[in-house]
């Protein structure tokens, strides 16, 4: 039997390309949609391709619907609440800060991936990977301390800090109980489990985004319904970078795919020199290279 666990190394790298891409997107529709609009947009025009995934990985494999259970409701529940609350307060930070500093803040999240991985699912990190997140999170933050990022404020400094330390809890949250439902699932196909836990999470939170928006921000939903030609494009960067992400915690544990996946902080510094004109400091470097360094160790960990 072919041993496909090494996918997850390529399928992180490629998430986090795709989410730095979704993540500018949604930067550009904020101004106009609002936090909530933008948000949205993630969830409702991502959640076709998610279907579409999830009918591919059934066809390529021959497997049938994976057997749900509470387990899986729970923890889809869980990741997809957390995940929408991390994506608002991720959203709202970029309003007030540099695009590529508020990437780095939530990139705090592997530290508190491996805690919440460790106490939910009982997934053990080894010292020499436990040294390569701590040492890839410390390129993170040296690159968000980035001093010409304060004049780019537009409140009190501690308010863009502090959601963007919130959004990267929310979705450490979210990191490790969407791994514990395609755990949930039991034997089959991991591509499958993955695929599939992927599409119910999307459904269940263009559901309830999509009844609050109705109820309370109407006008909002009904722009971000106007604003497709752009959206569609986000909800494709965003379902393929979810479709990454998922396959990893189906193949290793949550902390391992977000650790790799700090490299979206170097994949938003370069959208941020290309698309928004900011230009590089000397701590973005150190940041940089320890940021490489620390993906190097963890891959050294996992050989």
């Amino acid at each position: 039997m072919t041993d496909w666990t090494w996918l997850w190394i390529p399928a992180a790298i490629f998430a986090a390309a795709a989410q730095a891409g979704r993540n500018a997107i949604q930067r550009s529709l904020t101004e106009k949609l609002g936090t909530l609009g933008a948000t949205q947009v993630r969830f409702l025009y991502g959640f076709p391709f998610a279907v579409l995934f999830a009918g591919l990985a059934m066809l390529v494999t021959g497997s049938g619907l994976p057997q749900m259970n509470m387990s899986f409701f729970w923890f889809t529940a869980a990741g997809a609440l957390t995940q929408i609350a991390a994506t608002a307060l991720m959203l709202a930070a970029m309003r007030q800060r540099a695009f590529v500093v508020v990437t780095a803040w939530t990139k705090t999240e592997p530290v508190q991936v491996a805690v919440f991985g460790l106490v939910v699912l009982g997934d053990q990190v080894s010292w020499l990977a436990m040294f390569a997140i701590l040492v890839a999170t410390v390129g993170v933050t040296i690159m968000a301390r980035k001093p010409a990022a304060v004049s780019q404020s537009t409140g009190p400094a501690w308010q863009p800090v502090a959601m963007g330390v919130l959004a990267g809890a929310c979705f450490a949250i979210a990191a490790v109980t969407f791994r514990g439902a395609i755990l949930a699932l039991g034997d089959g196909h991991f591509f499958v489990h993955s695929s599939w836990t992927l599409a119910c999470g999307l459904g269940l939170q263009t559901l309830l985004l999509a009844v609050w928006m109705m109820i309370f921000q109407r006008e909002a939903m009904i722009r971000c319904l106007r604003a497709w030609r752009i959206s569609i494009w986000g909800g494709l960067l965003g379902a393929s970078a979810s479709e990454g992400w998922f396959l990893g915690f189906a193949l290793t544990a949550a902390a391992n795919v977000r650790t790799l996946g700090l490299v979206e902080v170097l994949f938003a510094q370069l959208l941020s020199w290309r698309i928004f004109l900011t230009k590089g400091t000397r701590q973005e470097m150190i940041g940089t290279v320890l940021i490489v360094m620390g993906v190097g160790i963890l891959l050294l960990a996992r050989g």
